[in-house]
């Protein structure tokens, strides 16, 4: 994961999984809005993961 997809994650989490799809985009958003730590916490989750996947891929 780079470091201004990390920090997008902090700041703002909806906008660091706009390439995941809607369904990612809605949790994350749902999440945050729910709280602030389980939105970055579920960003950071969903882009190491993906990080990972590409990787091995």
């Amino acid at each position: 994961m780079g470091l201004l997809r990390a920090i997008f994650c902090i700041i703002f989490p909806p906008l660091a999984v706009l390439d995941r799809g809607c369904g990612t985009i809605l949790l994350v958003t749902l999440l945050t809005l729910a709280g602030w730590v389980p939105g970055v916490i579920a960003a950071l989750l969903l882009n190491y993961e993906a990080m990972q996947l590409r990787r091995y891929a």
